[in-house]
């Protein structure tokens, strides 16, 4: 029997979840929600998640949300996060708070802005001048490495790579040749593809 179930609805959050199951060859389950139904709003999900949402990770010890708590709980002890106490850890942290923090948030007002019937073109470009000094500091970090933090790919790849992922596809990264070029590496994982397979 599968230990861990992906409560999980597709284009959400939930994939960085199932791509770094994915990447770490674990069993787990995927149970697939269809918030148009009201799966999300059930009593029962309810108890996994109190806002409702996805993802949810359902483990051997009880259900977790918020998917980088998540990554991280599911990284701690494998190549994709580096020992505890080492400043190679912190590294990662320092990402993937980065990512959350100072990109995330702003590349989402970005995508919203621009679905918008009335699109505000200054609205649009206040949120673009956000994203420039974030974008420009990953990279930076980038210029002459493979992967954020050591040698390999981690966790902190996994975060920022799915939301420079994002950033290019909103077209973001037209002058940033190292983001581009770590876009191509990350999308070209096969456990990141697995992990988009619907």
């Amino acid at each position: 029997m599968t230990a861990l179930t992906l409560y999980y609805v597709p284009k959400t959050r939930a994939t960085r979840v199932r791509w770094l199951l994915e990447e770490l060859g674990a069993p787990y389950r995927l149970a697939r929600l269809d918030p148009s139904k009201g799966e999300t709003k059930t009593d029962e999900h309810t108890r996994r998640h109190p806002l409702q949402d996805v993802p949810v990770l359902q483990t051997p010890s009880g259900a977790l949300f918020e998917s980088c708590a998540m990554c991280l709980h599911l990284a701690a002890g494998t190549p994709l996060l580096p020992p505890d106490g080492s400043y190679e850890r912190g590294l990662v942290y320092q990402w993937v708070l980065f990512g959350v923090s100072e990109l995330e948030g702003l590349l989402g007002r970005l995508a919203g802005e621009r679905k918008k019937a009335a699109a505000d073109p200054k609205r649009i470009e206040a949120v673009m001048l956000k994203l420039a000094q974030p974008l420009a500091a990953l990279e930076q970090a980038l210029a002459g490495r493979e992967w954020l933090v050591g040698e390999g790919f981690t966790v902190a790849d996994l975060l920022c790579g799915a939301l420079l992922v994002w950033a290019n596809r909103l077209e973001l990264l037209g002058e940033l040749p190292n983001a581009r070029a770590y876009v191509a590496r990350v999308e070209s994982r096969p456990a990141f593809r697995r992990a988009l397979a619907d």
